[in-house]
């Protein structure tokens, strides 16, 4: 996946808002909370998101993917894929999708309806 096909993921999710910092990463957040950065890696795109407590297990452990420099040597449970064969591009999405609604769950119920995230 290319940082512009991540990009145009990133924003088809509802409730969403892009900046890049940290270095020219691209920032994904929704309701100012971050849920995926596309960056921080020398040679190819590596993309880091939050993921479950048996997920980042699993993960983990895989080809291509660790746990999250900075975010996972803090307790969090963020993961970066930074290397081939990591995720297939569907995968990548819907863990992208995961981290998203993971990080939404954590807003007020009433600011979830104000960015579209939850019906009311």
């Amino acid at each position: 996946m290319t940082y512009d096909e991540y990009n145009a993921f990133c924003e088809s999710l509802p409730g969403t808002s892009h900046v890049v910092q940290w270095g020219g990463s691209h920032v994904w957040k929704v309701g100012g909370k971050v849920f995926a950065i596309g960056g921080w890696a020398d040679d190819q795109p590596a993309y880091t998101f939050k993921v479950t407590a048996l997920s980042f297990e699993i993960l983990g452990e895989q080809p291509g993917l660790r746990p999250a420099p900075y975010l996972a040597s803090r307790g969090f449970t963020w993961i970066q894929h930074h290397a081939a064969p990591g995720l297939s591009d569907d995968d990548l999405k819907l863990y992208i999708a995961e981290s998203h609604m993971l990080v939404a769950a954590g807003l007020s119920r009433k600011k979830r309806i104000e960015l579209g995230v939850e019906e009311a």
